[in-house]
This record gives structure tokens, sequence and C-alpha cells, in this order.
């Protein structure tokens, strides 16, 4: 996870909160990072389903991201 999620995460208060991961990746998908959201914001819903894309990928994946995004209720 990047440094500056740390600091963000440091800073707000998620207490009660929803957390929903999405990254672009170059091979490592999540790699853990699901993880260590849930343990960094204990008191926050962090959906597992997140949403992860190659970034060889991205260009193609608007209808992924929408299927996506509705299987979540948005």
């Amino acid at each position: 996870m990047l440094m500056a999620m740390y600091s963000f995460s440091e800073e707000y208060d998620f207490v009660g909160k929803t957390i929903i991961p999405f990254n672009v990746h170059n091979g490592s998908c999540f790699s853990g990072t699901i993880a260590t959201i849930q343990e960094l914001e204990p008191n926050a819903k962090v959906i597992t389903d997140g949403f992860t894309v190659n970034e060889r990928d991205v260009a193609k994946a608007a209808g992924d991201v929408a299927d996506w995004l509705q299987g979540l209720g948005y």
C-alpha cells in the first residue's frame, strides 16, 4: 500500500464508514492491501470484494467497473 494511504488513514476518522478498495496494478493485484486496510481501520466496514485491474487492461475495463459498482449497489 502506498505510504500516502497510511497517512490518509492516520489523518481521517473512518469509524462507522465503509471503505471500498479499488486499484490498478502491474501484476500484484491487491497484494495484502485489503487486510492492511482492515487492520488499520478496525472500526470501519471494509468491502473485501474490491476491484482491481491490470494496467494493461484499464482502457477496456469500463464495463467491468460498472458491473462491479452495480453489484455493490451503486
